[in-house]
């Protein structure tokens, strides 16, 4: 089974770059994208492009024209898609939707940025402690869940190479990663990233600001995260920086795991 992540930052402006071209070299099972900044009818005006064919497509829009939004493309036809995290504020945004396929789901999560301002700080940390509880309510029924995405959030000093630098800065603050050591200490999820030895200064994410991306100056924000009883099952990953579709790279990992059929 092969699952990306990518956050397009605009999914026409990645479509623009080349990234459905590239897509049609990975042989993904399932896609899993953030950032759409799209309403699904300007979407559907060109729906041989942003509907792939061989993909049953799914999009969860923001009410937000231009804002937030995130998509699944499936190459098998899921039993069941959920749309949202069970809140409407954070639903309202266009922030999470899942595939089911038997008792394996796979979503596509964005977390808010808090780097805006305070107050959006405030928002980040109301979705983190909602989707905490939907986390443990996937564990405890006893799923195989794969949920990938922009967390927002680095977890650990490897992820990020300005580590100083950034200790009071939104995604890098202590709370935040503390939230992430519970989920992956307490609750037992999985890093699947980090299931394999990785060479220094692998990110996912770098500013357009000054040479960030020049410089190697990035921070690893996107995630696949898994249910206790998927550790184990990851066979590789990939951080694709060969194009640049975003300021985000795509995240390819293969796992030892088939998706049941129905």
């Amino acid at each position: 089974m092969r699952i990306i992540t990518a956050n397009t930052n605009g999914i026409r402006a990645a479509a623009r770059k080349g990234f459905f071209d590239w897509l049609k070299t990975q042989d993904a099972d399932v896609v899993c994208i953030q950032e759409t900044k799209a309403q699904i009818h300007q979407l559907e005006e060109n729906r041989e492009l942003f509907f792939p064919d061989g993909f049953h497509c799914y999009y969860h829009d923001a009410e937000k024209k231009g804002y937030s939004g995130v998509a699944l493309y499936c190459r098998q036809k899921p039993d069941e898609v959920i749309i949202g995290m069970g809140n409407d504020e954070f639903d309202s945004e266009g922030r999470y939707l899942e595939a089911r396929f038997g008792k394996l789901s796979v979503a596509s999560l964005y977390i808010p940025s808090g780097s805006a301002k305070e107050e959006r700080q405030e928002v980040k940390y109301r979705c983190m402690f909602h989707f905490e509880e939907v986390m443990k309510q996937l564990k405890a029924d006893g799923r195989d869940a794969v949920i990938c995405g922009d967390w927002n959030t680095v977890h650990k000093e490897a992820d990020i190479r300005n580590w100083k630098g950034n200790q009071k800065r939104s995604g890098c603050l202590p709370e935040e990663r503390a939230w992430l050591d519970k989920l992956f200490d307490e609750l037992g999820f999985v890093d699947a990233f980090r299931e394999i030895e990785q060479p220094e200064h692998e990110y996912t994410w770098w500013s357009n600001r000054g040479q960030a991306w020049a410089n190697n100056t990035g921070w690893r924000i996107d995630y696949h995260v898994l249910t206790p009883a998927l550790k184990g099952t990851v066979k590789s990953t990939h951080v694709y920086k060969d194009e640049r579709f975003s300021d985000h790279a795509p995240l390819i990992i293969d796992y030892n795991y088939e998706i049941p059929t129905s």
